[in-house]
């Protein structure tokens, strides 16, 4: 498969994954007070995943994800252009799937619940950027991990590793919504935040970097562990 048709997957399915995951998290509400909308926007984030991994998975891998194209490159997995090249494809997705949302939720005056097209924040923290990016780099931890072990060459999963993978998703969205609502995704933050602040909202750009760093760092961790894991003696 050529690299150009590999990163118009890659922006085919962030643009998906954000408009379906923040485009839920936007109508029904994801604060934990509120259960129904709390559970929905994690299975709107998991089960979009699902989907794209049998759609375009084939054609790009479906990382779909800055955070799971770093683990992907230092476990060998591709070049450095090829990450380079997946990395702007997510974030213009996510960009083109936010700026979807704006002319959705504007044009049909829907109320945005989440204030910022479902973009990330540390409200649930108490501000506190040192918990925010703990929060990040342990969900990213355990999200990339479980890709890399259903990816490897050496599992047994068969086609049921994008469901394996979806339901990791909507895992660490049920613990983490409350908390960050839930990044692990660098694109995913970035694309609403930017939306966001282009239409006066600025809270989200202001914290964005513990979201790019969080999940990067993350995922970096997962990569290396996973790697001394699965490393035989020889």
């Amino acid at each position: 498969m050529t690299l150009s048709k590999k990163l118009i997957a890659e922006f085919i399915g962030t643009m998906t994954l954000v408009i379906l995951g923040c485009g839920t998290a936007m109508l029904v509400g994801c604060g934990a007070e509120s259960g129904c909308g709390y559970i929905l926007t994690a299975l709107a984030f998991g089960l979009t995943i699902v989907g794209m991994a049998y759609c375009v998975g084939n054609i790009s891998g479906c990382h779909i994800n800055p955070a799971v194209s770093l683990g992907v490159l230092m476990s060998g997995g591709m070049t450095v252009s090829e990450f380079v090249g997946y990395v702007i494809a997510q974030c213009f997705g996510a960009l083109a799937g936010a700026g979807v949302l704006a002319a959705i939720f504007g044009l049909g005056s829907v109320t945005d619940m989440t204030g910022g097209f479902g973009s990330n924040g540390l409200s649930g923290v108490n501000g506190s950027f040192a918990a925010g990016l703990l929060v990040e780099i342990v969900l990213t931890f355990i999200f990339v991990l479980t890709i890399l072990g259903v990816t490897s060459k050496k599992a047994k999963h068969g086609s049921f590793a994008g469901v394996v993978i979806g339901f990791t998703l909507t895992l660490v969205h049920i613990l983490g919504i409350g908390l960050t609502g839930t990044s692990v995704n660098p694109a995913r933050s970035i694309g609403p935040a930017i939306v966001a602040a282009i239409c006066g909202n600025t809270e989200p750009i202001s914290c964005i970097w513990v979201f790019i760093i969080g999940p990067l760092v993350g995922a970096a961790i997962a990569a290396l562990v996973y790697k001394f894991l699965e490393t035989e003696k020889k």
